[in-house]
């Protein structure tokens, strides 16, 4: 083998970082079981913990020290089906953005364009505004969008005699500029849950956000925050120097509150132990937090008990900052200022409001940037009787950033006639002072007034970046256009279901993995399996790290696309095993037969990763959430797997042989498996015709008749598992919520033990919002009641007995609908064309479409006549599709594969009988084929019975489609190329 020295070496590199990438992850686990001990089961102290040692170094490597949250970013993610957690897609309707840009308009051409557009935009891969400019001239070719735009919000952009492309580019920068506002405002509260890991990301359809929230523990309030309209604010503020008596007084009133609750509570009383330094109250603690040669964490510092132990004073009495804290004690910090002895000493009209960002990090004294994220207090001042801020963000008509004289960033902004005033008065009592602006109760900024401003123009400078100044003037504009975020899709998933389906991935991976590792023993001898083995190891190995390197999340189809890597890597390695069996029983040495047998086996192995790699893209273009993770730990499989099985394994026989080793690559039971056989199948093909035509037929009937269960990803809805602590009967608890969802579908099944029911209905379906949302969970609570203990209340029900819920709004479920379509359409289209270049032969390509049509057409089939009679859920939903692609993958990675050995065997015997040399060449390959399937069977039915019920119908399509697959790469795909071959070949001699 040629390389052998770079082979290695890059193999020993990839496992070095594999290594250093896992290391991570161990580290965050010591860590973490180090919070669960200390907490002793409690889970706030466990979280209070952890976030104390946020910032501290916890991995030393050479040097290069790593904190938690370091160590945290870097580790392999769980998705929130393995650890609980919160998955919604929010979306910005583009509809409501125009008809705020139109000040609600209320034209007829208008309002009919934008429900035609709403309703097209279900099926359409066209963006909602196109579309909506479609309907309108449409509707009226004469009619002109200056007419609706040109309002005084828009004034300067749009005038009456704008034409529409002009008009229509504006209102797409103006549609953009709310969304991506609406998106930083989300990312902005969803920091203020405080969860460790959260992602939040645009989706590729215009005005979509999602939001993964690993351990949330109220999914209530997420809804209700991330939902609410935002609320821009101008407040007046106070100075320090106002306040410096004040909080002087408070913090000796915190010492003496706390002083009190000691001597009360003195005797039991136990102190953990903790490394930091004591420290003089009102100390330099942005000095003192970032010292490196001081550990300074919360948990000591709340030790000390006053207000100034975790709150450090401005030394400027110039301005309205009150202090500086440290994010784990900006809590502590409200609960101190919050309490009535305290207020009392404040004036009555103070209000405290952090910034919404942590402050710029700081050079260390050894070059290194401080890690503490620290935040400031604003003290703003409440001037009208009703308490709300004199000035309101819905006055705004426009901001923008602008470059100043000396070349830095401000930001301009323009108000309306009443909003002006407003501001004059508001700027001219307080020259000299500063105005806070305020999103959603956070602090973005806090100008002073250099002179009165009147018109309603001005202009706000200071040390922007120019990222800073895009952000404020989107804040700004935030209350020009009242177009909240809807939830359109809402999964949660409870901690105890997480951890059970952790536990289940982890047993099915297992007892998949000892199972090939004895195959493969047992089949190919003890050398030969143990060089496999070991290649499967490696491959493991590999795949997390390279997982952990990409930041990939793991989910439990990603377990899942793992353990069915290990099936494609034991592929490949029967592909060249089998090759060399051929070479041996040819008579050559040993020797001779390994390099000939991986040199012949290599074309047919980089064929089928090819395709079923192909497959993977697809479904990582499509797919979303769990489905992208199984097609990400599907790639990324196949790519370790061919390195492993191709390489490693070569090196390790070539280095055995070098040592005469005596390698054998069988055994005495296995040696003449399916040798010299002689089916005839193209002689048979008609028969094999009719067996297909016969499941096909029924398999269409049975959808004609009585369809298929499609799941909530298609049909819209929601669905909840519910457990009980004793068994219960699904008939029982569908009758009584029938009564609670009047006039909608429901559906009860027993899911996984008897004491766990699936829920779904479409249940207000079409309706939004967090007051339906709440509605529905009430009503599955007084529906489900009677059969929970008499001490189960709302909370405790959806705490403990509400294991998930799933909400699919009905654009979503037409959207992967629509997505499902193209991506079987996609991925039949590519296969053909690979198959075609890879072979220069349309009818190979016909051969393999029509097997791959066969293979969908028999799983839809067998799905439609088995869902109401099998115990496990056979819906038609995204993981569907995506066993549908991987049967499409495999089933073309066994078709290649054949194609390849009649390539060959033509290649070799041009003069002999061509219908002879093909079923020769068909035979030849049965060994193989039967071999890898086997393989890859048994390895999905351990899937299908430890891998937990969530994943069973996914895995049970697979299971059908490796039957499928290997009966129509032998039976139906080649018969049916030769077949059109051969008639073409009759017409060419009849000419």
């Amino acid at each position: 083998m040629q390389n052998k020295g770079a082979i290695r070496v890059f193999a020993i590199l990839l496992a070095l970082v594999s290594l250093y990438q896992l290391i991570f992850t161990y580290q965050t686990r010591e860590e973490e079981n180090k919070a669960k001990e200390f907490a002793k089961g409690d889970p706030q102290v466990e979280i209070n913990y952890l976030d104390s040692v946020a910032n501290e170094p916890v991995y030393n490597f050479f040097g290069r020290k790593y904190t938690y949250k370091e160590c945290k970013e870097k580790e392999i993610n769980f998705g929130l089906d393995l650890k609980g957690g919160m998955n919604l897609i929010l979306e910005v309707k583009v509809a409501d953005i125009l008809k705020a840009l139109s000040n609600y308009n209320s034209d007829n051409t208008f309002n009919e364009a934008l429900q035609i557009a709403e309703q097209k935009e279900m099926s359409s891969s066209e963006d909602f505004i196109t579309l909506f400019y479609n309907a309108f001239t449409e509707l009226d070719t004469e009619a002109r969008l200056a007419a609706i735009f040109s309002t005084v919000e828009l004034q300067g952009k749009i005038d009456y005699n704008s034409s529409n492309e002009e008009v229509l580019k504006v209102i797409r920068e103006e549609s953009k500029s709310a969304i991506d506002n609406a998106f930083n405002i989300l990312r902005t509260r969803i920091d203020r849950f405080g969860v460790t890991q959260p992602n939040i990301q645009q989706l590729e359809k215009a005005g979509r956000v999602l939001v993964e929230l690993p351990g949330i523990k109220d999914p209530q309030r997420v809804r209700k925050l991330l939902q609410g309209t935002a609320s821009l604010e101008f407040w007046e503020t106070y100075e320090l120097s106002e306040l410096v008596s004040s909080l002087i007084a408070a913090n000796s009133k915190v010492v003496e509150i706390e002083q009190a609750k000691d001597a009360l509570n003195k005797p039991e009383e136990t102190v953990a132990e903790v490394e930091a330094p004591q420290k003089e109250e009102g100390s330099d603690l942005l000095s003192a937090i970032e010292s490196d040669s001081t550990k300074v964490d919360s948990l000591a510092l709340q030790s000390q008990k006053s207000l100034f132990s975790v709150l450090q004073p401005s030394q400027r009495q110039k301005g309205p900052l009150v202090g500086f804290a440290m994010v784990q004690d900006t809590s502590k910090v409200n609960a101190y200022l919050q309490l009535d002895q305290v207020r009392a000493l404040f004036p009555k009209n103070v209000r405290f409001m952090w910034g919404v960002k942590p402050l710029p990090q700081r050079e260390l004294e050894d070059g290194t940037m401080s890690k503490q994220e620290i935040y400031e207090l604003i003290a703003v001042k409440v001037t009208t009787h009703d308490g709300r801020a004199p000035l309101e963000g819905d006055v705004i008509t426009n901001a923008s950033k602008s470059v100043t004289n000396k070349g830095g960033y401000e930001v301009s902004m323009r108000m309306n006639a009443e909003g002006a005033n407003v501001w004059a008065r508001l700027t001219k009592t307080n020259i000299g002072k500063s105005i806070a602006v305020v999103l959603d109760g956070y602090v973005y900024s806090y100008p002073t007034v250099q002179n009165e401003i009147k018109g309603g123009s001005s202009s706000i400078t200071g040390d922007f970046d120019v990222k800073e100044a895009e952000d404020l003037a989107n804040i700004l504009k935030s209350g020009k256009l009242p177009a909240p975020a809807r939830i359109v899709e809402d999964t949660v998933v409870g901690p105890s279901l997480g951890q059970e389906a952790v536990d289940s991935g982890l047993s099915s991976f297992m007892w998949a993995f000892l199972v090939v590792l004895v195959y493969m023993i047992f089949y190919y001898g003890f050398k030969a399996g143990a060089v496999s083995d070991f290649a499967l190891l490696a491959n493991m190995f590999f795949i997390l790290g390279v997982l952990a390197s990409f930041g990939a999340v793991l989910t439990l189809p990603g377990i899942a696309g793992i353990v069915l890597t290990i099936g494609m890597s034991v592929d490949a390695n029967v592909l060249i095993f089998e090759r060399i069996r051929e070479e041996l029983s040819a008579g050559k040495g040993v020797k001779l037969a390994v390099a000939d047998g991986y040199k012949n086996a290599f074309s047919a192995i980089i064929d089928s990763n090819v395709t079923t790699f192909l497959t993977g893209i697809i479904l990582f273009t499509f797919g979303t959430g769990p489905i992208k993770g199984f097609a990400t730990t599907l790639m990324i499989g196949i790519a370790t797997s061919f390195f492993s099985a191709i390489f490693i394994t070569r090196l390790i026989f070539e280095k055995m042989l070098e040592k005469k080793s005596d390698v054998k690559f069988g055994t005495k039971l296995t040696e003449g498996f399916l040798k010299n056989t002689s089916v005839k199948f193209l002689d048979k093909k008609k028969i094999f015709y009719a067996i297909s035509g016969i499941l096909i037929v029924i398999g269409l009937a049975s959808l004609a008749t009585q369809g298929l269960k499609l799941g909530i990803d298609f049909s819209g809805g929601r669905t909840y598992v519910v457990r009980f602590d004793e068994a219960v009967s699904a008939s029982d608890i569908h009758e009584s919520l029938t009564d609670e969802f009047t006039g909608a579908q429901v559906e009860v099944k027993t899911f996984g033990g008897d004491n766990q029911v699936r829920i779904a209905t479409n249940y207000m379906v079409d309706e939004a919002g967090e007051d339906v949302d709440n509605n529905i969970e009430q009503k599955l609570y007084n529906g489900v009641k009677s059969h929970l203990g008499a001490d189960v209340d709302f909370k405790k029900f959806v705490d403990e007995h509400r294991m998930s819920s799933q909400k699919v709004g009905p654009t979503i479920a037409s959207d992967i609908k629509t997505k499902a379509y193209y991506s079987i359409a996609f991925s039949l289209i590519v296969i053909f064309i690979y198959i075609l270049i890879r072979f220069r032969n349309w009818e190979y390509g016909l051969g393999a479409l029509v097997a791959l049509v066969h293979d969908v057409l028999v799983v839809l089939g067998v799905f439609s006549l088995l869902y109401k009679v099998v115990p496990f859920s056979l819906e038609i939903d995204q993981a569907f599709i995506a066993a549908i692609l991987t049967v499409i993958g495999y089933s073309i990675n066994d078709t290649v594969v054949v194609f390849d050995r009649i390539r060959e065997y033509l290649g070799l015997h041009p003069k002999r009988d061509r219908l002879g040399v093909v079923e020769s060449a068909l035979n030849s390959t049965i060994s193989r084929t039967v071999n890898t399937s086997l393989t890859t069977f048994i390895v999905l039915l351990v899937i299908f019975l430890f891998g937990g019920e969530v994943i069973q119908g996914f895995v049970f399509a697979l299971m059908l489609g490796v039957v499928v697959g290997t009966y129509s790469s032998l039976f139906i795909a080649t018969p049916v190329a030769f077949g059109v071959i051969d008639a073409r070949n009759r017409k060419k001699d009849k000419k």
